[in-house]
């Protein structure tokens, strides 16, 4: 059973929410604060985080990046803020999507259904190797190297890039890549272009003016052969 750790201040919400997971079959880890559910990760770790981003004490953004500077584990924010700028933010600071409240539980489990395939099955593409100039995915070892010098990414981040480099030279608009990276038949695209963005910042020497993952303006995204 996928355990899933779910980190809310509101008690009401906690419960509910915990229990309609339970009843879509979930183990479900329960924390009032982020102070607690980093502990109890640390100590207890679940498949899927969870996260509230009004917390008291250390707010979500703040759990999300402690939460990701220790593993890998996939993180959706749970949240009533459904700002833009709420939205990059925690997707910058590590979350893999973003859910906003009231939360349709069904498709919430959709959700953690499809990051528990991509945890299981690796990239979507599957090459032996792409070397793109200085820059070599090789999605069987799951290593990315640039100049010879190993890139550190998260699963989705190296998920994306796989994707785009197994099609370099091709245009992949952000609801093709929402289908062939997320799994989602519908999605916020923001979730495409924040990893982009995050990505660029790890492959790119100058991530303003990108040459290895370009944006071909009103279409997608594309790698240059």
């Amino acid at each position: 059973m996928l355990a899933v750790l779910l980190i809310e201040d509101d008690d009401r919400i906690r419960l509910s929410l915990s229990l309609a997971l339970e009843d879509e079959g979930y183990t479900v880890h329960t924390a009032a604060t982020a102070e607690e559910g980093l502990l109890r990760q640390r100590g207890e770790p679940a498949d899927t985080v969870l996260v509230d981003l009004m917390l008291p004490g250390i707010d979500g953004f703040q759990c999300i990046r402690e939460l990701r500077r220790d593993d890998d584990v996939p993180i959706v924010v749970v949240s009533a803020r459904d700002d833009t700028h709420d939205i990059v933010a925690a997707l910058e600071a590590g979350a893999d999507d973003y859910v906003v409240k009231p939360v349709a539980v069904k498709e919430l489990s959709a959700r953690l259904r499809a990051l528990r395939r991509r945890g299981r099955s690796g990239p979507s593409a599957q090459p032996g190797q792409v070397d793109l100039g200085d820059l070599q995915v090789r999605a069987q070892a799951g290593e990315v190297l640039l100049r010879g010098q190993q890139v550190t990414l998260t699963r989705t981040e190296f998920r994306l890039l796989c994707e785009l480099a197994e099609h370099a030279g091709q245009v992949l608009s952000r609801q093709q890549l929402l289908a062939r990276v997320w799994e989602y038949d519908f999605g916020d695209e923001r979730l495409v272009d924040v990893h982009v963005g995050r990505l660029r910042q790890k492959i790119e020497d100058d991530p303003g003016s990108p040459r290895r993952l370009v944006t071909v303006r009103g279409l997608g995204y594309k790698m240059p052969r």
